[in-house]
């Protein structure tokens, strides 16, 4: 596909741009409004293809869950291995700027498959929880307070840590938005041991870069040059302030390239390596060093 259409769809995504807008501009671009129609199927997620690890996955066991927030109930989303006879790592894992939905508790499922108690929280639970279309989490997604998100992620943090599944050690994995927050919560919570940031926005303050404490494991897309643009900056800001950091630039991959929902974005070679490198992350920092 056009790389001029995924840039205009990241735009829509993340600015957000009018649908009708998008709409004109798309149609401009793919040449008349019959093809921009049959480019939508691509470019919108599809969450029927959401269940890499089903919902009935005997693996897995969990579900929809509620818990503390500041000043109101935290909705999210809980899986954790079946099988399991201990007490296991925490991941939380943090959406996208459309909110909690069937991909991003597929993902939780599919961190509950390598071995950790996962909780995927509601980040729009402050306003009562995630819209049922994409287009209705953007709109709130627009007027979300992200100090206030991030006490509520914070928040996830430390139920997890406390969780009677847990050992206490807890990381985070978020993705586009999430991934940004996952940057934040690298300094804002202290409960928080170890964090993954999937083309999340880097921290733009070097100020915060020097607050990072936990290692930090980064996984970008090649052609995702919006945010990329940033990396340079936190890259020699982590340099002077000792941060350990693993950076990956995926080449050839588009922002959201994790997204198995949004057939014109998914990079599936860069999406199965960036997530095999995630669970190695999350084995080397949140699980004992064997004696």
């Amino acid at each position: 596909m056009d790389q001029a259409i995924l840039n205009l769809y990241d735009e829509y995504t993340h600015r957000p741009l009018p649908r009708r807008v998008f709409l004109d501009r798309l149609t401009k671009l793919a040449g008349s409004a019959a093809a921009a129609a049959a480019l939508l199927p691509l470019l919108d997620n599809n969450y029927a293809k959401a269940a890499v690890i089903a919902d009935n996955d005997p693996r897995v066991s969990g579900g929809p869950i509620t818990f503390a927030g500041p000043g109101y109930q935290i909705k999210g989303y809980l899986a954790k291995p079946k099988a399991a006879t201990g007490k296991m790592p925490g991941v939380i894992v943090i959406h996208e700027n459309r909110g909690l939905n069937p991909h991003l508790e597929d993902v939780a499922r599919r961190a509950a498959v390598a071995g950790f108690v996962a909780i995927a929280p509601d980040g729009l639970s402050m306003t009562g929880g995630t819209p049922p279309t994409d287009d209705g989490a953007r709109e709130a997604f627009a007027k979300l307070d992200r100090n206030e998100a991030v006490k509520l992620f914070v928040a996830a943090v430390s139920y997890l840590k406390n969780h009677a599944d847990s050992t206490g050690r807890v990381g985070a994995v978020g993705f586009c938005w999430g991934g940004g927050m996952a940057h934040s919560l690298s300094f804002a919570s202290p409960d928080l041991a170890s964090a993954v940031a999937y083309y999340g926005a880097p921290l733009p303050a070097t100020a915060d870069v020097a607050k990072v404490k936990i290692p930090m494991l980064l996984n970008y897309g090649g052609l995702d040059t919006n945010l990329n643009g940033g990396l340079p900056a936190y890259e020699a800001a982590a340099k002077a302030a000792n941060v350990k950091y693993t950076l990956y630039v995926y080449e050839g991959a588009n922002h959201a390239f994790n997204n198995d929902t949004n057939a014109a974005r998914f990079d599936k070679a860069a999406s199965d390596l960036a997530w095999q490198r995630t669970v190695d992350f999350f084995n080397a920092t949140l699980k004992p060093t064997p004696m």
